[in-house]
């Protein structure tokens, strides 16, 4: 069996499924208001203004991991739909090679149009405190955001064929993103640098003042997300749907 057919059966499969078109919905909402809403009161006037203006992209990746968790767990909510999936693709690596690459290009589509809203919410509300920022910045801060969003749903997408529970998934992704990293994350020091949502949110800073730069914290992130990956297919050629 070819790919092509396996990859389009499961875009048709996430076009159906209303939670996961409304979490893309949340996804492009979220990340859009909460930029515009932050670059208002940006509080600290020496603030990274990229990162301000994107700064919605902190809440948005919550949405983009729980649309990565659901349409794999929704898969095995009941077992039925993996079981009918496999044995219309019994090679396991190409089903779940397809069902990663339809989650990817969905959110990498929809974070595109996401991010240039967002930045343009975000610089309106900044002003003239933007105005050191250069083209290659902002689109940098574009195209660099809507891969850590792909990414991060990748992440939760591996994780899930793991666990093969979405609340599972969520239970460990979304403390770890509002609460380890987000909030108690500079306890750390260097090493919540390499938390796979602040690696990849490097990519955010005109001016990067972390370990990281802007390309090596996507790269840290994709190292996460190809470890959730691998973890998930493993787990998937070991047991049965």
């Amino acid at each position: 069996m070819q790919f092509a057919p396996v990859f389009r059966s499961e875009w048709l499969k996430i076009r159906t499924v209303r939670p996961l078109l409304a979490t893309l919905f949340v996804l492009f909402t979220v990340t859009t208001a909460f930029s515009a809403l932050a670059s208002l009161d940006p509080g600290d006037p020496g603030a990274d203004p990229l990162f301000t203006a994107l700064s919605g992209t902190a809440l948005g990746q919550v949405a983009a991991v729980t649309f990565g968790a659901l349409a794999v767990s929704a898969e095995y909510r009941e077992g039925a739909a993996a079981r009918l999936s496999l044995t219309a693709v019994p090679r396991r690596g190409l089903w779940f090679a397809a069902k990663a690459a339809a989650i990817a290009a969905v959110v990498l589509v929809v974070a595109l149009v996401t991010m240039p809203a967002a930045l343009v919410a975000g610089l309106a509300g900044l002003g003239d405190a933007a105005d050191g920022l250069t083209t290659a910045d902002q689109v940098r801060g574009v195209v660099g955001g809507a891969v850590h969003l792909t990414l991060m749903a990748l992440f939760a997408a591996g994780l899930a064929m793991l666990l093969r529970s979405g609340t599972a998934t969520l239970s460990v992704l979304i403390p770890l993103i509002l609460i380890v990293s987000f909030v108690a994350g500079d306890a750390f020091g260097a090493v919540a640098d390499f938390m796979p949502d602040r690696a990849g949110q490097t990519v955010l800073r005109a001016e990067p003042d972390g370990t990281l730069g802007p390309w090596t914290g996507l790269a840290v992130s994709g190292c996460w997300t190809a470890a959730a990956l691998l973890a998930g297919a493993w787990r998937l050629r070991r047991q049965d749907a």
